[in-house]
């Protein structure tokens, strides 16, 4: 069975990709996660977690939910991070996850996609999202063969840089910049809702027709990116900037 949870669509099309060439179910996690929902899933085919990259780790919400779910069945386990630039050694912490939950980790496959995180980085025009795209299939396809196989995903050599992204600054990283005080919405603003629905954590209300955000923020960037009116903005940083939807998922 393959898991996913995408904020912006780009692990939401690599899963669905993934399911298509194993033949198997694919789940979105999203009403799992924002119920805190842990109740038994089963799979007889091995797991495949799929998911963005935040920080140079898998995203704290989805390990919260990892370390808590009922998930019986078949115990090997591969996972497949989606990101703008490098996983560094997110792996580690993947199987210290794995050990704990007495999973077998076969993996986990890095597949560089679009930039979506708008609060720190540029993201693309739609021509070089969907070239970037058309890169990644080659590589999900790779990956799903070698897991159609029930081969381990081969790992790259580390660097001491990976070490440390994925270690002191995640840690210093989440608490100093995952928050949500720099979100605000503009006169633009057109009252839809739309940024309440696609909130994982449920940290969106609309209050006089106009979002407010609350302290529980994961910076998945749905809700600038899905805005139908791009009336949100992320502080300075976003103005003028192209929203990233993945456009093979819209």
């Amino acid at each position: 069975m393959i898991l996913y949870f995408s904020g912006t669509g780009n692990s939401e099309y690599a899963a669905k990709r993934i399911g298509r060439e194993l033949r198997d179910e694919v789940l979105n996690l999203f009403e799992r996660i924002r119920n805190h929902d842990y109740s038994e899933i089963h799979s007889d085919s091995p797991w495949v977690v799929v998911v963005p990259t935040y920080a140079w780790r898998i995203p704290r919400i989805v390990q919260e939910w990892l370390e808590n779910a009922a998930l019986t069945g078949n115990r090997d386990i591969y996972f497949v991070m989606t990101c703008g630039g490098s996983i560094g050694n997110a792996g580690r912490y993947l199987e210290k996850l794995c050990a704990a939950r007495k999973f077998h980790y076969l993996g986990c496959a890095q597949i560089k996609m679009p930039e979506n995180y708008i609060a720190m980085f540029s993201t693309p025009t739609q021509e070089e999202a969907m070239d970037l795209l058309q890169q990644s299939e080659a590589v999900i396809d790779k990956t799903a063969l070698t897991m159609k196989r029930g081969e381990p995903i081969p790992q790259p050599a580390l660097t001491a840089q990976d070490k440390i992204s994925s270690g002191i600054i995640n840690d210093i990283f989440y608490p100093a910049f995952v928050h949500a005080k720099k979100f605000s919405a503009a006169d633009t603003c057109i009252s839809c809702g739309k940024c309440v629905k696609v909130c994982t954590l449920n940290n969106i209300r609309l209050e006089a027709g106009k979002p407010v955000w609350g302290k529980n923020c994961t910076h998945c960037m749905a809700c600038i990116c899905r805005c139908p009116a791009e009336a949100i903005e992320y502080g300075e940083h976003s103005k003028g900037m192209p929203r990233y939807v993945c456009p093979k998922t819209m």
